[in-house]
């Protein structure tokens, strides 16, 4: 299983499923990153923690913790 976290900066990647239970896993879905979605991996934090993604015609910042319950092809 391939996760958001293996990918570099500059890659675009496909949602394959979000992974994790309650309120975490609605809260990454909440963000729109659902099933079919591309995400482009834009830039990180001078420490690697958070990175910046594009989605949907917007900018996010996530956690690397967080990448690791996307799963992407």
């Amino acid at each position: 299983m391939k996760t958001m976290r293996d990918a570099r900066i500059g890659d675009t990647v496909k949602v394959v499923r979000v992974h994790g239970e309650g309120a975490l896993k609605r809260r990454i879905m909440d963000m729109g990153i659902t099933k079919g979605v591309e995400i482009y991996l834009r830039k990180a934090a001078p420490l690697g923690d958070p990175i910046e993604v594009k989605l949907r015609g917007y900018e996010l910042s996530l956690r690397r913790a967080d990448t690791e319950l996307i799963e992407i092809e």
